[in-house]
């Protein structure tokens, strides 16, 4: 069948076809040319009854394959088939019930192959799952899934820690028979119960620092992180009884009410500023009633404040010369305690005065933009929003990430299900990257770095991992960080999305690993080859041909790009499309 070689032009040989058959089922398949020293792998693209042309991918290395052609093969070398273990060197261990491989899919090369890749090599990387919307990629992820539990007869994988964002709700259907599995356990989270053994998302209010404050409230200006910070030292303040952070509280409104005398307003505005703040903003020590002791008599402050009938706060000066007795104190990270417990109520009430203490009434312009975020977190604090915010027992952010891998029996999950179908787009995205914020600070907090790996997969990850405002604001995207720096700490981004063009350039670069079903916008295919390092052009082609299930896998764990169709997951989520004509007739 393969005679003696033609041609040799850069990476692709000519070579002849001694049987003058136009043997179909050939095509694509895998050869060897052999000489005294190494093995050269070759993959037939096209045929007719004189000759083969093969396209050369690479050598074979003792037991390895290597992609890419140093030198070519002798004019004298000869051709063969590939063998079934020369074979395996490209699309993984048939041997596929073990701890190390992952079954990805079927060859379509080769009937009754599988293709699998090493355990490792895939999920200690990121990676992208891709496609246009009907092609399978909700089909694919859950298979995928599934594959990771139903196959490994060694070792069930019991420390796995997978988080995945449920944009639509498809998976919890996928997910139940993983649960049957001993020793595997599925843990649903949802923002809407509507089915058995889920329960509603909530996130401690005190875990929100300035930076998950700032993506909760959509901080469009940097200057404003300001105020952010100190409201949360101020919900310490306010909310404590204890006599130091007392102290505290008079100086900080004591602080403010001399702002305003020294603000240059005039009497009345002065007046009323001040009894505004202090009805609401007060201690013992320090309200409308405190006496100010002046020679012959005492008044209180609000007395104080009367202005006579030429305009005048003639005792505008007891008032400074009482409040700068408070002004004693700064404030240090001493009194802000660790696991301390406050809900949004309170970080609006802190957040208030943070607005007062920053003089934004004596700025229209800064008014405005620092009233924004009062007005946002008014908005989340009156709708159905706020339920997620809701947590009243005291808990650490190390105990939260841990126990949500914990199911109410306490048993180990090793898949958590964040359900948000029924939370609009823009909230979705910032709960998200809360989360994302929250794991990856637990992992980078572990004594023993990569001890608990954490694999977050993100369900339409263009509507997320977008090139948006976080960088110039907070000097970072979260998702961009956790792809540059996660990997070392064991937490690992899986985004499935149907426009990669949309995802942040900077992410979407840092994955090592592929599957791409069906694409065939020119923008989503250009960024492909800009991305990856071992996918050509014609194998970029391909990916526009592909039917829905069927996807080209490629990355750094795959030896070769590989054509591979998914099994239907067993059970399916729900994803299928909708059956127009049931409805219309």
């Amino acid at each position: 069948m393969f005679g003696k070689i033609i041609d040799i032009t850069e990476n692709t040989i000519i070579i002849e076809n001694t049987s003058n058959k136009i043997e179909t089922n050939l095509l694509n398949i895998h050869v060897i040319f052999s000489d005294v020293s190494r093995k050269v792998v070759g993959e037939i693209i096209k045929i007719t009854k004189e000759q083969f042309t093969i396209v050369l991918l690479g050598e074979i290395h003792d037991t390895y394959f290597q992609s890419g052609i140093i030198k070519v093969p002798a004019m004298t070398s000869s051709c063969r088939i590939i063998y079934k273990s020369e074979l395996e060197l490209l699309i993984g261990n048939q041997d596929y019930a073990s701890k190390n491989q992952l079954l990805i899919g079927n060859s379509i090369a080769y009937e009754g192959y599988k293709v699998t890749v090493n355990m490792n090599s895939f999920f200690s990387n990121h990676f992208a799952i891709l496609g246009n919307t009907g092609t399978g990629k909700s089909c694919a992820v859950a298979r995928l899934i599934q594959n990771i539990f139903y196959y490994n007869s060694e070792a069930i994988p019991t420390n796995a820690h997978l988080i995945l964002f449920d944009i639509y709700g498809e998976y919890h259907n996928a997910l139940k028979k993983i649960e049957t599995i001993p020793g595997i356990k599925v843990r649903n989270y949802t923002t809407e119960v509507i089915e058995d053994n889920t329960e509603v998302i909530s996130i401690p209010p005190y875990f929100l620092d300035v930076d998950d404050l700032a993506i909760l409230l959509e901080v469009q200006d940097s200057s404003l992180l300001s105020i952010l910070e100190k409201t949360l030292q101020y919900v310490y303040i306010f909310k404590s009884t204890d006599p130091e952070a007392e102290e505290y509280k008079n100086d900080i409104i004591a602080k403010c009410l001399t702002d305003i005398l020294s603000s240059g307003k005039n009497s009345t505005q002065i007046r009323d500023q001040i009894v505004s703040i202090l009805m609401k903003y007060n201690t013992p020590t320090l309200n409308l009633n405190s006496e100010i002791v002046q020679p012959g008599y005492t008044r209180t402050l609000q007395q104080c404040l009367n202005i006579d009938a030429q305009g005048k706060m003639n005792a505008i000066q007891f008032v400074h010369d009482f409040l700068s007795q408070f002004n004693k104190v700064e404030l240090n990270a001493k009194v802000l305690g660790d696991n301390f417990i406050y809900d949004l109520d309170d970080i609006y009430y802190a957040l208030e005065f943070a607005l007062l203490s920053e003089g934004t009434f004596n700025s229209q312009t800064m008014y405005d933009k620092a009233n924004n975020l009062k007005v946002r977190l008014h908005a989340i604090m009156n709708s159905p929003l706020k339920k997620y915010f809701v947590v009243t027992n005291p808990i650490s952010k190390n105990e939260y990430v841990r126990q949500m891998f914990l199911t109410p029996l306490n048993e180990q999950a090793q898949i958590v299900n964040m359900n948000f179908n029924f939370i609009d787009d823009r909230f979705a995205k910032i709960l998200t990257k809360i989360f994302s914020r929250l794991f990856f600070q637990f992992a980078t907090n572990l004594t023993d770095r990569g001890s608990f790996p954490i694999h977050i997969i993100l369900e339409e990850a263009h509507r997320y991992v977008t090139k948006d405002s976080d960088t110039s604001i907070l000097g970072y995207n979260i998702f961009d960080r956790i792809t540059k720096e996660g990997r070392k700490y064991g937490v690992i981004m899986g985004f499935i999305t149907q426009r990669p063009s949309e995802l942040s350039e900077t992410a979407l670069s840092q994955c090592s690993n592929f599957i791409s079903l069906k694409l065939f916008h020119p923008e989503d295919l250009k960024i492909m080859t800009s991305i990856a390092t071992n996918v050509t052009l014609k194998d970029i082609e391909k990916i526009k041909l592909l039917r829905p299930g069927t996807a080209l896998v490629f990355g750094s764990a795959f030896p070769l790009p590989v054509i591979t169709k998914f099994d239907m997951p067993d059970p399916a989520p729900d994803s299928s499309n909708i059956a127009v004509t049931k409805t219309w007739f």
